[in-house]
């Protein structure tokens, strides 16, 4: 485990501390957290990234018009 020194003004450290307290966890928990989350998202741009540039762009329009075609049905049955 890695211990990180970051610097914020004393008042959004506060409201931070505040946060976590009502969130039930510790800030350095809260941190984590997004921190992860942050990392997925990343992860998840990079290998879309990837896969655009090794895919077939027709075939990735049809998909989406699929997928949109999908969601119309969705959203015209509720």
């Amino acid at each position: 485990m890695v211990t990180m020194t970051i610097r914020l003004p004393e008042n959004k450290h506060q409201r931070l501390k505040k946060m976590a307290a009502r969130r039930g966890v510790s800030l350095n928990k809260l941190v984590e957290e997004w921190s992860t989350m942050a990392l997925s998202e990343f992860d998840a741009e990079m290998r879309f990234r990837l896969l655009a540039a090794r895919g077939n762009a027709r075939r990735a329009l049809r998909l989406l018009d699929k997928l949109d075609a999908a969601f119309s049905q969705r959203a015209q049955a509720k």
